[in-house]
């Protein structure tokens, strides 16, 4: 197990072929598990600072597809204004609101995977303890250098962010 690292009180640590994070939110289980069970909800917080998610279809049940675009709308990230990340979803279990597990890839608008992208398998938990919420995500890639391709790439400052992002909808609720 690498070294465990906080970011904006978000933890990260790889484990083998797996990107674990863990994130503690000042609110009930039920109404984060909400956060991601509602494509309204989801496209209110869901992407990094300055993003915004477009969610073109969204089948929360097991074998259900979730199709997203996230786009840059904040002009001062000028390298990424104007740029489009999307991705597919296919959703395999779903224990309300304790778990939910899915796959992930990058995709283009229509939900076609991105040829050569690594597929994320995800497990995301969450446990209440006095009106907190921690969540456990668990990504697993085929390889240990997958892992450190989306490493490389800046997925724990994505979301570090898209976590901060979900904070702050909470907070406004």
């Amino acid at each position: 197990m690498n070294e465990n690292k906080a970011s904006s009180q978000m933890k990260h640590w790889v484990e083998g072929k797996e990107l674990v994070v863990e994130k503690e939110f000042t609110a009930p289980r039920n109404l984060v598990f909400k956060m991601f069970s509602d494509p309204v909800h989801l496209a209110n917080w869901w992407g990094p600072k300055g993003w915004e998610t477009t969610n073109s279809r969204f089948e929360f049940e097991p074998n259900g597809v979730w199709n997203y675009c996230m786009e840059c709308v904040d002009k001062d990230q000028v390298d990424f204004y104007g740029q489009k990340s999307c991705g597919k979803s296919i959703f395999h279990e779903i224990v309300s609101p304790d778990k939910i597990v899915y796959t992930d890839v990058f995709a283009d608008e229509d939900g076609t995977p991105t040829p050569g992208a690594p597929e994320m398998h995800i497990t995301l938990t969450l446990e209440e303890n006095q009106g907190k919420t921690k969540l456990l995500s668990r990504t697993q890639f085929a390889s240990e250098e997958e892992v450190q391709k989306v490493i490389d790439m800046g997925v724990v400052q994505g979301l570090t962010s898209h976590y901060e992002e979900l904070d702050s909808y909470l907070n406004q609720l």
